[in-house]
């Protein structure tokens, strides 16, 4: 039965070996996890210049896309921390076989969600507001992508398994050359072969699956030399899911918001969902770069708590929320002397132009806020605080939905002050409420459990 903090503890660590650790793991994290929403910008920009409707297009998919697989993030993130406390523990062998278990989930559901996509594909698009060429573009995008969903989550799962084992740079390598291929080959194919965003899709596609077989073989060499069989333990895999079942209710409320956001912006028109989708796009980026600390809070927490160490587990969260903050104070500013510019890497577009500045003023002004909530977040999945994760995120969504419905009623039609608004609900509303709530719980010590499990 995992113990509390009040069990005595090993002395923590110099603040100097702390800052190094988060560095070592955060570092290369950053590179990698960036890479995703890297695929995402070069699709937009290769896209971008084909016209509006394909953009938004795209923009829709993406997110239908998006949602999919991010409802899957519980592969990485119930791994990661699961393997780190049994790295911790001293029984690396246990942890490849839980990292093996989570693959083998990862692929099942992977054809499962394929299957669905090609089933549900243009009623779920016309349902979300899609109509004429954007509908078009939108399925035409979506149908071709579906073939890379079970590599996407193979690598969500492995790399889990490698942060886990307190290694970033491996993925970092992995994802820096799929990012590489992946520009290449959309670039022929959208424009070379004429093939347009389906040619996106595809690239993208082909990447993701030679960034699973790398993975692949990494895991599979590993474990063998650890003597652990390939064949998953079924009852390891149902333990995977049940784990991930309040992590994936958390993640279910995240995409919630997300998608609902997008709807709004559908609602207010094609160029502000055009702009809407290129604001996420760097949101994302940025997100993105922000979860390299909550990677690394994963991880280090995780191995901590698995060795019984909390004042090292306390320094940890301490130093990371304090960078976390930094971190979006300078992002901010960054995006907020570039809000006039970014538009014309995408679009030539005069009025997306507008309309992506005006969000990305607000977005800017919420960094800060992303920085303090992504690096707790990390920290408390690292911990196995689940449940509680999955409860905040249902009590924020009903913080946030009466906001949109506040700018979707007010009707402001497609211009850069609607799309102002619906960031301004989304950046300044809907993540002061998670930051609050996350705060609130990482000031108490219920999260606390030692052990390997």
């Amino acid at each position: 039965m995992p113990q509390t903090s009040s069990t005595p503890q090993t002395s923590t660590r110099p603040r100097r070996s702390t800052a190094r650790a988060i560095l070592h793991l955060a570092v290369p994290a950053f590179g990698a996890l960036i890479a995703e929403p890297l695929f995402l910008l070069a699709d937009s920009a290769i896209v971008g210049h084909l016209g509006v409707d394909q953009l938004a297009g795209v923009g829709l998919a993406a997110t239908v896309l998006q949602t999919a697989v991010g409802l899957m993030v519980f592969l990485a993130y119930s791994t990661t921390p699961a393997v780190a406390r049994l790295l911790g523990a001293g029984r690396r062998a246990d942890a490849l076989a839980v990292g093996r278990d989570g693959i083998w989930l990862a692929a099942v559901l992977g054809l499962v969600l394929a299957g669905l996509g090609a089933a549900g594909a243009k009623p779920l698009l016309a349902g979300m507001g899609a109509t004429g060429a954007v509908h078009d573009f939108a399925v035409e995008y979506l149908v071709a992508s579906l073939a890379g969903i079970p590599a996407m989550l193979v690598v969500l799962a492995a790399t889990g398994v490698l942060r886990g084992l307190q290694d970033t740079r491996t993925p970092l390598a992995v994802a820096g050359a799929g990012f590489g291929v992946n520009i290449v080959l959309n670039w022929l194919l959208v424009y070379g072969l004429g093939l347009s965003v389906a040619g996106s899709a595809i690239g993208t596609v082909l990447a993701q699956w030679a960034m699973a077989a790398v993975y692949l073989v990494i895991v599979v060499r590993a474990a063998r030399d650890h003597r652990v069989t390939l064949r998953p333990d079924w009852a390891g895999v149902r333990t995977v899911s049940k784990v991930g079942s309040w992590l994936m209710l958390r993640t279910l409320s995240l995409r919630a918001a997300i998608l609902v956001t997008v709807i709004v912006a559908t609602a207010q028109g094609p160029v502000n969902l055009a702009a809407h989708q290129l604001a996420m796009t760097v949101f994302s980026f940025l997100a993105f770069a922000l979860d390299a600390l909550a990677i690394a809070a994963q991880a280090l927490i995780g191995k901590e708590l698995g060795a019984g160490n909390v004042p090292a587990v306390r320094e940890l969260t301490r130093t990371m929320v304090v960078w976390g903050i930094g971190f979006g104070v300078v992002t901010g500013i960054v995006v907020l002397a570039a809000a006039r510019w970014v538009g014309w890497i995408f679009t030539t577009d005069a009025a997306v132009h507008g309309a992506l500045a005006a969000a990305l003023v607000v977005l800017a002004l919420g960094q800060p806020i992303a920085g303090f909530v992504f690096v707790l977040d990390g920290v408390l999945i690292g911990a196995g605080d689940a449940r509680y994760l999955a409860l905040a995120g249902l009590a924020n969504l009903v913080v946030y939905f009466p906001l949109l419905y506040w700018v979707h009623a007010a009707d402001l039609g497609d211009t850069a002050a609607g799309l102002a608004w619906l960031w301004t609900a989304f950046s300044l509303g809907y993540l002061a409420a998670r930051a609050l709530t996350l705060g609130l719980r990482a000031r108490t010590s219920a999260w606390i459990r030692i052990g390997a499990h």
